[in-house]
């Protein structure tokens, strides 16, 4: 019995170096405590998100809710739109993403804070009886001169799930071009999971970007998926090499289908809550056609990060190049809470955001997690309102609290917005921009609040803009809305 017992343990260690013959070295998942759920499986599924209702003022004043950057639900709608011919699923649509992933004409203005703040009020469009509300926030732009030193750990899946060219080729292209974004004194560490979790190159200078990308290119995919080891192993590398005032951050890039190790959502996510308080951010990477959106997108909400889908070579560009400066926070834990007042509004509805809701006890307490927003990046908020009475003119304060990326207090902010009795014809670009793409977010889905909009409705919205364009995006929206009137 010994001696079939030590066969079969030779066997099965042969087998695991047979898959993978490279030599790393490997961690184990002894740090991961946490155990997985009764219902694992079915939890990967996602929870059913349900849109944010209209609430009385009389009954609940204040409405607070967290930020979000994350533009992956548009390039996944985009997926299933131009290429799958398809509406994308109801679940999928997170309308505060698809009004993120635009850069905006937002100024930044100085005012002693990383970010600056700006809104609107106008006629909505889809009910002329209601108004919309919209909330600006945007990151200040750091000059290359001034960006802080990188310390970057690349957390690549190179499972057996990963051998499509729309997954790890991609990525691997994508990595090689931000690696061209970097400086010389910035530092590179990769770390691959695939049944079990290695160390692919060490953390390397990019001085030395040769080396750097012989170890992107000899990346091949097999195996099953490790992930949370994955997710242990490139924490410790980053924080072996962490840079005090440093930009520290995590890139993984997945399909987000899990495996080995711990593999339901709750677990998951408790995992990546105890790393993010160690001043390491995060970016999630999500590629494939069947990738797991819902994990994906909350291990990014609760680990101080960002999630964005990756569906073709433009988008690869956008992420890795144009949208570069993202990957500096300039603002962490950035909360929002608006206080109505019942005798200049009815009700309110914040459109989007469903799962970024915070109990309005949670906007002073600095040990609740809330949304990071990067250098020069853009966030908009629109919040759908009924008025009381005749249209007035009103003004509304709304408070913002934010942390510097270092910081564990928070700092506060204010903004008065006027409400001048606009019509939404005479509303800025922005505002008409903007309420097109959440209101395409509505139709999309059938939404109970979409009210009277349409297709037609919104590429007439669309007409009006003129902001800048720079790489064709919000040209493509417009297409975008076409194709969908078609299906």
């Amino acid at each position: 019995m010994k001696k079939l017992l030590y066969i079969s343990c030779v066997l099965w260690l042969l087998s695991a170096c047979s898959n993978d013959s490279s030599g790393d070295l490997f961690f184990d998942n002894n740090d991961a405590t946490f155990e997985a759920g009764e219902n694992g499986s079915e939890s990967e599924e996602g929870q059913i998100i349900s849109e944010n209702p209209f609430v009385k003022v009389e009954e609940e004043p204040t409405s607070t809710f967290s930020v979000d950057a994350d533009g992956a639900s548009y390039a996944s709608m985009r997926r299933d739109i131009m290429e799958n011919n398809r509406i994308p699923d109801v679940q999928s649509i997170r309308t505060e993403e698809f009004l993120n992933y635009f850069d905006l004409d937002y100024e930044f203005v100085d005012n002693g804070h990383p970010i600056s703040l700006n809104g609107e009020i106008a006629t909505c469009p889809w009910d002329i009886e209601h108004k919309l509300v919209r909330i600006g926030i945007e990151g200040e732009s750091i000059p290359p001169a001034q960006w802080p030193t990188s310390n970057y750990v690349f957390l690549i899946d190179v499972s057996g799930s990963m051998s499509g060219p729309d997954k790890l080729p991609m990525l691997k292209d994508g990595f090689k071009q931000l690696l061209d974004e970097m400086r010389s004194d910035d530092q590179v560490a990769i770390v691959t999971y695939a049944g079990n979790a290695g160390v692919r190159l060490e953390s390397t200078k990019v001085e030395d970007k040769q080396t750097i990308i012989d170890a992107i290119d000899a990346l091949g995919s097999g195996g099953s998926t490790a992930g949370s080891a994955g997710i242990i192993g490139a924490y410790e590398i980053a924080e072996e090499n962490f840079i005090e005032g440093g930009n520290n951050r995590v890139i993984v890039g997945t399909d987000g289908n899990f495996n080995v190790g711990i593999t339901d959502q709750e677990s998951l996510i408790k995992l990546i809550e105890q790393k993010r308080d160690n001043g390491i951010f995060l970016t999630i990477l999500g590629v494939g056609q069947h990738f797991n959106d819902t994990n994906l997108e909350q291990i990014a909400n609760h680990g101080n990060g960002t999630y964005e889908y990756i569906d073709n070579q433009t988008q690869l560009k956008k992420v890795f190049v144009y949208d570069f400066n993202k990957f500096f926070t300039v603002a962490k834990d950035v909360k929002v809470q608006v206080t109505f007042n019942p005798n200049m509004v009815e009700s309110y509805r914040l459109i989007g955001y469903e799962n970024r809701v915070l109990a309005n006890e949670d906007f002073e307490d600095d040990t609740k997690d809330a949304g990071e927003i990067g250098s020069d990046q853009n966030i908009t908020a629109l919040y759908e309102i009924v008025p009381t009475g005749a249209f007035g003119e009103r003004s509304f304060e709304i408070d913002f609290r934010y942390k510097r990326p270092n910081e564990d207090v928070s700092e506060a902010m204010q903004l008065n917005v006027f409400d001048t009795g606009a019509s939404f014809e005479a509303s800025s670009d922005v505002m008409q921009f903007t309420t097109a793409v959440a209101s395409f977010g509505l139709v999309l889905s059938n939404s109970t609040y979409k009210g009277n909009a349409t297709y037609d409705s919104i590429l007439g919205w669309l007409e009006g803009h003129h902001l800048e364009d720079e790489h064709g995006l919000k040209d493509e929206f417009v297409s975008l809305v076409e194709m969908a009137k078609g299906l």
